[in-house]
């Protein structure tokens, strides 16, 4: 059975964007390569965490991911990605209004759900096979799939900033235990794998 594994950088406050996201500032109100510079900066020092991005049989993501309410309900509006998207696999949108799957180049389909998380997660198994799931966020998205004890493990990947406000992780998640597995990291950012205890 799949693995189901969350993948995201934040700031040391868990941050992983600013206030006031929009189509102009999809990372809010902080620079757009804050939390991600260190994948272009220093990309041969990070290549397992990379690499392990790409293992996914299908990932997950909430509607603001995909796009801002003014463009996602757009027919013309395919995501931020262009036409060969990063993710080569299909990949599962939370969303309030059902759309008819997009075919992008590279292997990546973005197929809307409409009945919930779990019903996305039963979906992404199915075609993900032995490979896992990957829930790729935002922060609202993940912390849906953490409050309701859906993923296995969480990886982290902590900028040494802090932002204050925006939208953050674990908001609102209930007891959550968490057992590192793996630290790794350099002065842009630091890796923690961490499994997700059951309780």
């Amino acid at each position: 059975m799949s693995k189901v594994t969350s993948s995201i950088a934040m700031s040391l406050d868990s941050f992983v964007a600013g206030p006031n996201q929009s189509f102009e500032k999809p990372f809010g109100d902080i620079p757009e390569d804050l939390l991600h510079h260190w994948m272009f900066d220093e990309p041969e020092k990070h290549r397992a965490e990379l690499d392990a991005l790409q293992d996914a049989g299908a990932f997950i993501m909430g509607s603001n991911m995909f796009g801002p309410k003014e463009m996602r309900e757009s027919a013309d509006w395919k995501g931020w990605w262009g036409e060969n998207p990063p993710y080569h696999v299909p990949v599962f949108i939370l969303s309030h209004k059902q759309r008819d799957p997009i075919v992008m180049e590279g292997g990546t389909t973005f197929i809307f759900i409409t009945d919930g998380i779990e019903a996305a997660l039963s979906q992404a198994k199915e075609v993900a096979g032995e490979k896992p799931v990957a829930i790729a966020g935002g922060a609202n998205t993940i912390n849906q799939y953490l409050s309701a004890g859906l993923i296995d493990e969480l990886w982290l990947h902590i900028v040494p900033v802090t932002i204050g406000s925006g939208s953050r992780l674990f908001d609102g998640v209930p007891d959550l235990g968490l057992e590192p597995v793996a630290i790794s990291g350099t002065e842009l950012v630091t890796h923690i794998r961490y499994r997700v205890v059951k309780r």
